[in-house]
Formats: C-alpha cells, structure tokens, sequence
C-alpha cells in the first residue's frame, strides 16, 4: 500500500496515523510550517487536516500532488461566502444571510436580518473566534475592516445544535453515524454524546442533506455538518470537509471510528456501516493540564495531545462509552470534582441528556 500523506499534524493528523496503525498503513502527518523536500511517490495519497495551509515547500509539493484527494473542495468549503452559495444551490436550509461588500451597512443588516445578526469572517476563525455580533439595540456598526470579508448571519433561536458525521467512498457509497447532540460555551464545542434515541426521527432528514452535498462534490472520505435543531427541521451551521471534533465519540463507542473511516475511504479501501456500541459521551480539554487522576475513572478513555497548555486551546478529550446509564453518570460526577469552571456547566448538561 502506497503512503498516506496528511497536510497538517496537529490532533487531528496524530488520529489518523493512529487509527491506519492497525490496518498495516503508512500514514504520516506533515507540519504545514515544514519546508522539507518530502520523499512522495506517484502513487502516493494525499489528504488534510484542515481546510486551509500556508505555501511552504512541503505543503506545495503535498497541494500538486496528482492523488490529492478532494482537493478542489477544500477553497469552496473553507470560504463561507462560496459554502453557503454551495448549500443555496442545493436548496439545503441554511440561516438567512448575505454577503458584506464594502459599501455594506449595519441598517441595511438590521433591516433584511433582524435585531440580532452574526458576522463571520470569511476565511478562519473557529472556536468562536472570527465573529462578531450586531446588536440593533446598542446600535452596533459593521467594522470597517470587516468590509469585503465576511458574510452576516440572521440570529437563530435554536433548540439544540446537532451535528452529522459521513462518510463517502470513491464509489460513491456513503454511510453515517448518528447524530450527535452538541454543547458550546463561548463558541468552544465543550461536549457531545451519541446516540440519542430522541433524535432518530431527524436522521434519514440529515442524512439526504449530507449525502446531496457530498454526492454535488463528488466528496471522498469523512465531512461534518453542524446543525441548528428548531423543532423537526435542520438548519446547516457549518461544514467540514474533513475528521471533526464532534465525531471524536467513534473512538470508543463505534467499530470503525471516523478517522479509520476516513483512512479507508482516500485509500480506496472498502467501507461498511460501523457498528454503534452505546451511549457515548465526549469532553474536550480546553486549556487545562493533563489530570492523570482522571484515568481512575472507570471506563474514561484519554486521548492526550501533548500541546503546550493555554487558555482556549483545544489539548484534549475524554471518552466514555457504556449501556450501564449509571456507570456514566458516575463517571461524570467523579469528573465534576477534578475540573474547573465552566465545565460544571458541561457535565451537568451531559447529566441532563443521558437516556434514561
């Protein structure tokens, strides 16, 4: 088997090479800062991390590989003006918006939005970062620096935020996991957990929604869609055309997780439905030191990035996966005392969303 080239090898390139391991796979990770002549063959395979790189010597030779998988998808999602333009032109519901152009106004947003509307940038920006709030009330003004270079978001009112996971073959055959019930705290996706029985009935719904975006750009390997639920309908947040933060619950709680899963889909590998074990949660570890206490906890899976540690970063997560309802919330309340604010805020929310 030829060499799996990922572009980029921060947590979620580490996951790949781990999961290819026991597939007998060679996947290996690349700094998007390297400027190393990398040894790539011609049957090598290439894909990413991330939506976006900068050119240096090794992502240029990565990015004009012929065998980069889904490479022209990579600029069309990573810009949100062109992915909300995509979900348009399939008819995919998305919130109300438009594009801000320099001679764009915060009256004219008030006027087509809302009293509430939400400006993204472009380009970056994750974690709540890359946003900015107009608020009718406080009179708020499009910066000018922001001109030209983001989109606005009519506010939405939503139940809950849900995402889907899926997979697309070279085949075209797609399969998914279901969906996750999600919890952000200032824009920082805290904590997941899958399945929930309550949201079967919107599945088959998120599932046509995903596999008419992949099968429009006849999409290779995992991509995540982030949703808002308001009542029985789905409205598309965000897209990733890549592994996703709110799927890291396959690790333990599925027979194939999304990141074998994409493994196998760019290296051309059969694909099958992943047997789903049980109630999973996940919770991220945002900007705190590693607790090697936490493994005390029985049934807590680990998964460490050795980053260096600071406010707001992304370091780790923890798994949980059990059919004993009661091991799990035991499990929370032994987390609960050995982390800080605001992830009171989180566990209780898992608490609260465990099937009974």
């Amino acid at each position: 088997m030829s060499t799996i080239w990922v572009l980029g090898s921060g947590q979620l390139g580490a996951m790949l090479k781990q999961a290819a391991t026991p597939l007998g796979l060679d996947v290996r990770p690349i700094d998007i800062e390297s400027n190393d002549i990398l040894p790539l063959s011609p049957n090598d395979v290439v894909t990413a991390e991330r939506e976006e790189w900068p050119l240096t010597k090794a992502t240029e030779q990565l990015a004009t590989h012929p065998n980069f998988v889904n490479l022209s998808t990579f600029p069309q999602l990573a810009d949100r003006l062109t992915q909300k333009q995509w979900l348009d032109k399939l008819d995919l519901a998305t919130a109300p918006w438009f594009s801000i152009e320099q001679d764009s106004n915060s009256k004219h947003c008030y006027q087509t939005l809302g009293e509430r509307v939400l400006l993204k940038r472009r380009r970056g920006g994750y974690d709540g970062k890359g946003q900015f709030w107009l608020k009718e009330s406080e009179n708020t003004q499009i910066p000018e620096e922001w001109k030209g270079l983001a989109i606005a978001e009519q506010a939405i009112n939503f139940d809950e935020e849900v995402s889907l996971v899926g997979v697309r073959g070279k085949n075209g055959a797609s399969y998914f996991y279901p969906l996750t019930l999600n919890l952000h705290i200032n824009g920082i996706l805290y904590a997941s957990i899958a399945p929930l029985e309550r949201l079967t009935h919107l599945q088959s719904k998120a599932e046509a929604m995903l596999s008419k975006l992949m099968d429009a750009l006849d999409y290779v390997g995992v991509m995540a869609m982030e949703c808002f639920r308001l009542g029985d309908d789905l409205l598309i947040n965000e897209l990733a055309p890549r592994v996703h933060n709110s799927g890291h619950w396959t690790q333990a709680g599925a027979s194939i997780s999304q990141f074998e899963n994409h493994i196998r889909a760019v290296a051309g590998l059969p694909l099958t439905k992943a047997d789903v074990k049980n109630t999973s949660m996940m919770v991220n570890l945002i900007g705190v030191p590693v607790n090697y206490n936490w493994l005390s906890t029985e049934g807590l899976e680990l998964y460490w990035y050795k980053k260096s540690v600071r406010s707001g970063r992304k370091v780790g997560h923890i798994n949980m996966c059990s059919g004993d309802i009661s091991k799990l919330s035991t499990a929370l309340t032994e987390l609960d005392a050995q982390l800080p604010e605001p992830y009171q805020e989180a566990i209780e929310w898992l608490k609260n969303n465990l099937p009974n």
